[in-house]
């Protein structure tokens, strides 16, 4: 039973593992994508005999917050983060979170989005005005001239840089501040206007460790099998 019950553990972190390799490899040409990290806690098991045993079990995923490549678009609604640190969204529901992806989307009255989520500015919803032109500078200061040709600041992009270690992805897929802080705005983050920043997923490895985990997976499902087996023919023998 010890063979199952560890083969079991193995599989079942092994097929965490090539979800997070699929999810990942299914966001590889997603902007500002940061790829996730399957982890693996070592469990004591408790009791007579069990003093030296311990049992993997998978845990949360981790996430690598490694930069990805910036990519020229020339579009003027496309912003990206030189070095560290996030764009400000608000979430559907309310929640601050935050973004490296910079696509911005701008609806009938002018309203910003990325991906859905409301581009913050100046503690509101960045809102622009019927434009000919836009420059947005390196502190997140969007500027507008208008249809009218009157130059006007639009609001400042909220951009905050965190403490290493303070971030969590969500389920949404933004990064949020563990236990629902909210990030000031930072003076020293940089933005750069016409580019994107690339996925972080590197192709080649996630393949590689794809093809690691299947095997793995592969040799526990035949571990079980085998473990059966000789359960099969011990009960065999004790029942005569």
């Amino acid at each position: 039973m010890k063979l199952l019950y560890t083969a079991l553990s193995g599989a079942e972190q092994s097929q965490t593992a090539m979800n997070i390799r699929a999810n990942n490899l299914a966001n590889v040409n997603t902007n500002g994508f940061k790829a996730d990290i399957d982890r693996a806690v070592a469990y004591k098991i408790e009791g007579a005999g069990y003093e030296t045993r311990y049992l993997s079990q998978g845990a949360a995923s981790g996430t690598n917050f490694t930069a990805g490549e910036l990519e020229k678009t020339g579009r003027s609604l496309d912003i990206a983060i030189q070095g560290e640190g996030y764009i400000a969204v608000q979430t559907p529901g309310g929640a601050e979170a935050y973004t490296r992806a910079g696509s911005m989307k701008l609806d009938s009255e002018g309203r910003a989005s990325i991906n859905g989520n409301a581009v913050l500015a100046d503690g509101a919803q960045l809102t622009f005005p019927e434009y000919q032109s836009i420059e947005i500078g390196s502190d997140g200061t969007v500027t507008a001239i208008t249809l009218g040709g009157a130059q006007v600041q639009v609001g400042q992009i909220k951009l905050i840089r965190p403490e290493a270690g303070s971030m969590m992805k969500g389920q949404d897929g933004f990064l949020h501040l563990k236990a629902g802080a909210v990030g000031n705005q930072a003076e020293d983050v940089v933005l750069v206007s016409g580019f994107l920043e690339g996925s972080n997923v590197n192709a080649v490895t996630e393949l590689v460790s794809s093809m690691k985990v299947n095997r793995q997976f592969e040799l526990q499902i035949k571990m079980m099998k085998t473990a059966d087996t000789l359960a099969q023919k011990g009960n065999q023998l004790i029942n005569g």
